[in-house]
């Protein structure tokens, strides 16, 4: 450790006395490498001076097309994202059994319950008003009204809600 320490002493005190010794040689390699880098300077200036109006087109072209790329990539990207929703399943494998203590705390007639049935397997209100022979208009007096009672605004809520109460299978 000690003698490579003595090495780069030495070595250092070389270059020093051949650079006292030689002193105009020095300043005459500095000069030299100042002036070379003056030249690749002007060069470089008088290279972007008279190439201007290509480097600035070459810039603007790159600034459009990045912008095209982000822009098409934003009008592309789809709006409608996916919700992933976990909910609990009930299924009961014995015999359905109606609740019958809810539907009579609920005040649902038994026709609300044959339409909310007729809701559950997924019919249209013209399907089921045309399935219970009565008018478009009582099928929605119907949903209107189970809406109120169960206490919900829509068709999968109802079914729902009268699921989780053993109204309907």
């Amino acid at each position: 450790m000690f003698s490579g320490i003595l090495v780069l002493h030495y070595a250092v005190q070389m270059i020093l006395k051949f650079l006292v010794s030689k002193r105009s040689l020095f300043y005459y390699g500095l000069c030299l490498a100042l002036l070379l880098l003056l030249l690749q300077w002007l060069e470089w200036r008088f290279l972007i001076i008279g190439n201007a109006f290509e480097i600035y087109a070459g810039v603007i072209a790159l600034l459009f097309t990045i912008l095209g790329i982000w822009l098409a990539g934003k009008l592309t990207k789809p709006k409608a994202h996916t919700l992933l929703v976990e909910k609990q399943v009930l299924v009961k494998e014995e015999d359905f059994v109606v609740n019958q203590a809810e539907i009579s705390r609920l005040g649902i007639s038994a026709r609300e319950l044959e339409v909310l049935g007729l809701m559950a397997e997924g019919l249209s209100n013209q399907q089921m008003a045309e399935k219970l022979f009565v008018s478009l208009n009582t099928i929605k007096t119907h949903c209107s009204n189970l809406f109120s009672k169960l206490g919900v605004q829509r068709r999968t809520q109802a079914v729902e809600t009268a699921r989780k109460l053993g109204l309907i299978r």
